[in-house]
């Protein structure tokens, strides 16, 4: 009996060694959210999960604002732009939803105009033979840039979305991108900021226009009639494509913060108010050494256009169909140029244009971006 009290204990003893095995930790996940929005699953606050669990999170914006990315702890978060993305627990998290406001801005290509108002939808008007206006069931758009013969949105998720003339390159083939940050379009082609500083482009790249890979540091891109500029985090600009008239002699440039690219010259921003310009200069569109108190540049055809910290517009170069008489706009807030005509949205969210109007590209009368 003895023996086989003693043999029932020892299986006894093993079973709970085997059944006790080695505990599952346990970690904190910490949960917030920026003005704009709040993050409903699981909700905000601190919550503990055992390692290796797979956590689904849900951030909903406010009206009037976007989710922008997960910040902070996120290396295990399966995409930082996703609204709803899972995230794996192998340790104490903090992360933090961003949210941005919706900024209407305008933007002008050859013959149409586009606008993206604060609900993140678009309008356009303008030359339509290629469907570059065709931008009604666009939502979730953060910005818009217009091509000669085409238009491109980014959504608030970094993808992109393009409409209009597909041909020599493939402008409009961007469906594909992701970790978008900002968008520009040139001629025939389309050119993307990536979250890590990179660039991408696709489109006509006759002369290299396209020619972005190894481009790092970047904060800004803008395209022009056959350049590509960047503008890199240091202050200083970098361009490629076309430069039969020096408008890609941007290397010396230093404290830009901002560029802008025209047909066949380039307009830099310093972070004192002056501007900078190269390139073709036979309508006076680089004409800029004496403008101060600027806060943006736009770069059109043949003009270069500039909005001062009061509200005011300049504007210089080719003027044949008044894309230049700007002298009297108040309350802008930013300027886009198109090849002859310039746009200007104001603080209220209503937009002016002047300009060749021949297509309809300037009929923006009763647009209210806001």
């Amino acid at each position: 009996m003895a023996r086989v009290s003693i043999f029932l204990l020892t299986v006894a003893l093993i079973a709970g060694m085997v059944g006790c095995g080695e505990p599952v930790p346990s970690y904190d996940l910490t949960i917030a959210s920026t003005t704009g929005g709040n993050v409903t699953i699981p909700g905000e606050g601190t919550f503990t999960y055992n390692a290796g669990t797979v956590v689904s999170l849900n951030a909903t914006s406010d009206t009037g604002y976007q989710f922008d990315r997960w910040t902070g702890d996120v290396g295990t978060i399966t995409n930082v732009y996703a609204a709803s993305p899972n995230i794996t627990i192998n340790g104490n998290y903090t992360i933090t939803a961003n949210f941005v406001e919706y900024a209407p801005m305008v933007a002008a290509g050859e013959k149409h105009t586009v606008g993206l108002k604060s609900d993140g939808t678009v309008v356009a008007t303008g030359y339509n033979e290629y469907g570059q206006c065709n931008v009604s069931g666009w939502t979730n758009i953060t910005q818009v840039a217009a091509g000669w013969w085409h238009t491109v949105g980014l959504r608030a998720n970094g993808t992109v979305i393009a409409v209009g003339l597909n041909t020599g390159g493939g402008p409009c083939d961007v469906g594909n991108w992701t970790s978008i940050t900002q968008v520009g379009a040139g001629n025939a082609y389309t050119v993307g900021l990536k979250s890590d500083g990179t660039v991408v482009a696709v489109g006509a790249n006759d002369v290299g226009q396209c020619n972005v890979t190894g481009w790092t540091g970047i904060v800004q891109v803008a395209g022009g009639g056959s350049h590509t500029v960047g503008l890199k985090s240091d202050g200083t600009v970098v361009a490629t494509g076309g430069n039969w008239s020096g408008q890609c002699d941007v290397s010396n440039w230093t404290d830009i913060i901002q560029v802008a690219a025209g047909e066949g010259h380039t307009v830099g921003l310093k972070k004192d108010g002056t501007v900078v310009a190269v390139g073709v200069n036979s309508f006076g569109q680089c004409d800029v050494s004496n403008w101060t108190g600027i806060v943006q540049v736009a770069a059109g055809g043949y003009h270069s256009v500039g909005v001062k910290g009061d509200g005011t517009a300049v504007a210089v170069g080719l003027n044949s169909d008044w894309q230049c008489y700007v002298g009297g706009w108040t309350d802008i807030r930013q300027v886009a140029a198109g090849r002859w005509h310039t746009v200007g949205l104001r603080f209220d969210g209503t937009v002016d244009a002047i300009g060749w109007n021949r297509d309809g590209q300037c009929n923006v009368t009763g647009w209210d971006l806001d």
